[in-house]
Protein backbone atom coordinates (compact mmCIF):
# COMPACT_ATOMS: atom_id res chain seq x y z
CA UNK A 1 0.00 0.00 0.00
CA UNK A 2 1.23 3.42 -0.67
CA UNK A 3 0.82 6.44 1.16
CA UNK A 4 -1.87 8.35 -0.62
CA UNK A 5 -4.75 10.83 0.62
CA UNK A 6 -7.48 8.09 -0.44
CA UNK A 7 -6.03 5.38 1.81
CA UNK A 8 -7.20 4.71 4.98
CA UNK A 9 -4.56 2.81 7.53
CA UNK A 10 -5.98 -0.41 8.49
CA UNK A 11 -5.16 -1.82 12.16
CA UNK A 12 -4.69 -5.30 12.18
CA UNK A 13 -7.75 -7.64 13.17
CA UNK A 14 -6.60 -9.82 16.09
CA UNK A 15 -6.47 -12.76 13.43
CA UNK A 16 -4.32 -10.92 11.07
CA UNK A 17 -1.70 -10.38 13.14
CA UNK A 18 -1.72 -14.12 14.74
CA UNK A 19 -1.37 -15.07 11.17
CA UNK A 20 1.62 -12.42 10.77
CA UNK A 21 3.29 -13.43 13.98
CA UNK A 22 3.18 -17.12 13.09
CA UNK A 23 4.55 -16.30 9.18
CA UNK A 24 7.39 -13.63 10.83
CA UNK A 25 8.61 -16.57 13.32
CA UNK A 26 8.52 -18.92 10.03
CA UNK A 27 10.36 -16.65 7.44
CA UNK A 28 12.33 -15.44 10.14
CA UNK A 29 14.64 -18.78 10.10
CA UNK A 30 15.10 -17.85 6.07
CA UNK A 31 17.10 -14.67 6.67
CA UNK A 32 19.16 -14.16 3.86
CA UNK A 33 22.03 -13.01 5.79
CA UNK A 34 25.15 -11.58 3.42
CA UNK A 35 23.12 -13.10 0.06
CA UNK A 36 21.61 -11.01 -2.25
CA UNK A 37 18.31 -12.57 -2.65
CA UNK A 38 16.10 -15.29 -0.90
CA UNK A 39 14.10 -17.96 -3.12
CA UNK A 40 11.13 -18.74 -1.80
CA UNK A 41 7.79 -20.11 -2.38
CA UNK A 42 4.56 -18.64 -2.82
CA UNK A 43 1.50 -20.48 -3.35
CA UNK A 44 -2.30 -19.00 -3.76
CA UNK A 45 -5.00 -20.62 -1.62
CA UNK A 46 -5.38 -24.34 -3.47
CA UNK A 47 -3.32 -23.13 -6.44
CA UNK A 48 0.10 -24.29 -7.74
CA UNK A 49 3.21 -22.68 -5.62
CA UNK A 50 5.62 -21.12 -7.86
CA UNK A 51 9.60 -19.58 -6.51
CA UNK A 52 9.93 -15.97 -6.61
CA UNK A 53 13.20 -15.07 -5.80
CA UNK A 54 13.39 -12.00 -3.48
CA UNK A 55 15.92 -9.30 -3.02
CA UNK A 56 17.22 -8.97 0.13
CA UNK A 57 16.06 -5.40 1.24
CA UNK A 58 12.89 -6.71 -0.21
CA UNK A 59 12.55 -10.10 2.21
CA UNK A 60 13.87 -7.85 5.19
CA UNK A 61 11.34 -4.81 4.66
CA UNK A 62 9.04 -7.57 4.53
CA UNK A 63 9.57 -9.29 7.78
CA UNK A 64 9.23 -5.86 9.38
CA UNK A 65 5.92 -5.19 7.88
CA UNK A 66 5.12 -8.43 9.27
CA UNK A 67 6.59 -7.77 13.14
CA UNK A 68 4.62 -4.02 13.03
CA UNK A 69 1.50 -6.06 12.21
CA UNK A 70 2.09 -8.91 14.56
CA UNK A 71 2.63 -6.19 17.23
CA UNK A 72 -0.93 -4.87 15.92
CA UNK A 73 0.51 -1.94 14.05
CA UNK A 74 -1.09 -0.61 10.32
CA UNK A 75 1.94 -0.26 8.32
CA UNK A 76 3.08 2.74 5.46
CA UNK A 77 5.06 2.09 2.50
CA UNK A 78 5.82 5.76 1.68
CA UNK A 79 8.21 5.69 -1.48
CA UNK A 80 11.48 8.51 -0.79
CA UNK A 81 10.92 10.55 -3.40
CA UNK A 82 7.25 11.29 -2.98
CA UNK A 83 6.13 14.93 -1.98
CA UNK A 84 3.65 14.79 0.58
CA UNK A 85 0.85 17.11 1.44
CA UNK A 86 1.18 18.86 5.16
CA UNK A 87 -1.51 16.57 6.39
CA UNK A 88 0.58 13.44 4.99
CA UNK A 89 4.10 14.54 6.52
CA UNK A 90 2.33 15.60 9.70
CA UNK A 91 1.05 12.22 9.94
CA UNK A 92 4.52 10.39 8.97
CA UNK A 93 6.08 12.62 11.84
CA UNK A 94 3.37 11.82 14.55
CA UNK A 95 2.88 15.30 15.07
CA UNK A 96 -0.10 18.28 14.53
CA UNK A 97 -0.32 19.77 11.19
CA UNK A 98 0.17 23.38 12.47
CA UNK A 99 3.16 22.20 14.23
CA UNK A 100 4.46 20.92 10.76
CA UNK A 101 3.71 24.25 8.81
CA UNK A 102 5.78 25.95 12.12
CA UNK A 103 8.53 23.41 11.11
CA UNK A 104 8.40 24.36 6.98
CA UNK A 105 8.24 28.19 8.48
CA UNK A 106 11.22 28.04 10.62
CA UNK A 107 12.99 26.50 7.75
CA UNK A 108 13.98 23.13 9.64
CA UNK A 109 12.40 20.68 6.66
CA UNK A 110 12.36 21.94 3.16
CA UNK A 111 9.49 22.48 1.09
CA UNK A 112 8.36 23.75 -2.05
CA UNK A 113 4.84 25.51 -3.20
CA UNK A 114 2.36 24.20 -5.33
CA UNK A 115 -0.11 26.88 -5.87
CA UNK A 116 -0.81 27.57 -2.51
CA UNK A 117 -0.08 24.31 -1.22
CA UNK A 118 2.74 23.20 0.44
CA UNK A 119 4.86 20.15 -0.62
CA UNK A 120 7.34 18.02 1.18
CA UNK A 121 9.50 15.39 0.30
CA UNK A 122 9.38 12.09 2.28
CA UNK A 123 13.00 11.84 2.34
CA UNK A 124 13.38 15.33 3.79
CA UNK A 125 11.04 13.85 6.76
CA UNK A 126 13.57 10.98 7.14
CA UNK A 127 16.69 13.26 7.40
CA UNK A 128 14.92 15.66 10.00
CA UNK A 129 13.68 12.75 11.85
CA UNK A 130 16.97 11.70 12.18
CA UNK A 131 18.80 15.05 12.94
CA UNK A 132 16.33 15.46 15.82
CA UNK A 133 16.54 11.82 17.09
CA UNK A 134 20.31 12.35 16.79
CA UNK A 135 19.87 15.88 18.77
CA UNK A 136 17.84 14.37 21.30
CA UNK A 137 20.23 11.52 22.39
CA UNK A 138 22.98 14.37 22.66
CA UNK A 139 21.07 16.23 25.02
CA UNK A 140 20.11 12.98 26.93
CA UNK A 141 23.67 11.65 26.71
CA UNK A 142 24.48 15.45 28.81
CA UNK A 143 21.99 14.85 30.78
CA UNK A 144 22.93 11.86 32.20
CA UNK A 145 26.72 12.73 32.51
CA UNK A 146 25.60 15.95 34.65
CA UNK A 147 23.71 13.73 36.57
CA UNK A 148 26.20 11.01 37.03
CA UNK A 149 28.85 14.10 37.97
CA UNK A 150 26.44 14.86 40.61
CA UNK A 151 25.81 11.57 42.32
CA UNK A 152 22.43 10.97 41.07
CA UNK A 153 22.83 7.62 40.67
CA UNK A 154 22.29 7.71 36.68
Amino acid sequence: MYFMQSVALKIPSKETAEEAKTALRALSAMQPGRARSRTVQVRPDGGRSTSVTVPREAFQLFLEILGQMANGNAVTIVPVHAELTTQQAADLLNVSRPHLVGLLDEGKIPFRMVGAHRRVKAADLIAYQQRDEAERKKVLDELTAEAKKHGLGY
